[in-house]
């Protein structure tokens, strides 16, 4: 057993051992440079418009490029290690990321949005995520900093986690999204008239002197939801890489401003990745387990803990294994003339959406 000691000074601020490179003048310039990037895609989504496939890689490459940029300044500035995090960190977001598209898929599709409009969805979906994982971030620093348990909820949190994501993979089922079972459209249906078809980009419309939602503004709300349970999954999983905030910042950032362009990249493609959900579900146990170790370590200081090197490795060789396995499962089913339905956002089921039902 611990002793007493052992036990008070493993709840002393554990983010005391570990100086974050983020200056007032790094925040600043980053925040910056954040709003700047999303007040350029809202003028790029004014006009509403049809995504060709050109645009979308174009912006996708941007947006790919921009971060692997800005991980060759942090290493160069602050060292391997601080490098290695950040890049760790932002491959584990943008895993997460392409899975969340899972979820705008099937909303989008649910709500039958135009697809001039789907941009300007997505954006709103960017805005909320961002906000959220802001709040969340700043709270989770603070506990870290105040209690070292907090390493041990982070972990418990993704360990619940990764056995949903890990069921809903296992499950051969398909369903359709019930719009009228989502919460966030019942409370919404409560208090607001809601017109049938879509008004262009307006969220709200005036109906017989009364304000009404539009669909699009139904749609707005329901990924706003889902954000939610985005972040809770998210940022501890990059608080077991990094325990700077501000690489937890950078990479939740670096990650969902390329959201709207990937959408429309991977939009008939994400089928294709059928073991993803198997992968995500060992990525996040995986870093459920290195972050209850890390507790453990200040409480047993034998208490073996994974490096971030290692880390890194795990996820890009679980990355590598689902992708190939999901290649090769496709080819499988192409020659023997299989039928998969990947066509259908429909036809995946994901986790975040139930939550969403009452």
């Amino acid at each position: 057993m611990p002793s007493l000691h052992t036990l008070v000074a493993a709840a002393e601020p554990a983010a005391a051992t570990e100086q974050s490179v983020g200056t007032p003048l790094l925040w600043g310039v980053t925040i910056a440079a954040v709003l700047g990037l999303f007040a350029l895609d809202f003028v790029l989504t004014r006009k509403p418009h049809e995504v060709s496939m050109k645009e979308a890689v174009g912006w996708s490459s941007f947006y790919i490029a921009l971060p692997l940029a800005f991980g060759v300044f942090i290493w160069s500035q602050y060292g391997g290690d601080r490098g290695l995090e950040y890049y760790t960190g932002y491959l584990v977001e943008k895993s997460l990321s392409v899975d969340n598209l899972f979820v705008f898929m099937l909303l989008l599709a649910a709500f039958a949005v135009p697809d001039e409009l789907k941009q300007r969805v997505l954006l709103i979906g960017v805005a909320g995520a961002l906000i959220l994982r802001g709040i969340f971030i700043a709270v989770g620093a603070q506990l870290i900093s105040m209690f070292a348990w907090t390493f041990l909820l982070f972990g418990v949190i993704l360990l619940i986690t990764a056995v949903k994501v890990l069921k809903d993979a296992m499950s051969d089922e398909e369903e359709a999204v019930d719009i009228g079972s989502l919460r966030t459209v019942k409370l919404l249906r409560r208090f607001f008239p809601v017109v049938e078809d879509y008004r262009g980009p307006h969220l709200t419309v005036k109906e017989k002197g009364k304000r009404a939602l539009t669909p699009l503004g139904l749609v707005a709300v329901a990924i706003l939801g889902t954000d939610i349970v985005f972040a809770v999954d998210s940022v501890p999983a990059v608080f077991g890489i990094t325990g700077d905030a501000y690489l937890v910042f950078a990479t939740n950032a670096f990650a969902l401003l390329g959201l709207r362009a990937l959408y429309f990249v991977l939009e008939g493609l994400l089928g294709a990745l059928r073991h993803l959900g198997f992968g995500l579900a060992a990525i996040l146990a995986f870093i459920g387990v290195k972050l209850v170790l890390h507790w453990a370590h200040g409480v047993w200081p034998g208490t073996p803990e994974v490096p971030t090197l290692a880390s890194l490795g795990v996820i890009v060789g679980i990355l590598a294994l689902v992708t190939t396995t999901s290649i090769i499962a496709n080819k499988r089913d192409e020659a023997n003339g299989v039928d998969r339905g990947d066509d259908d956002p429909d036809a995946t089921r994901r986790p975040e959406l139930e939550a969403e039902r009452s």
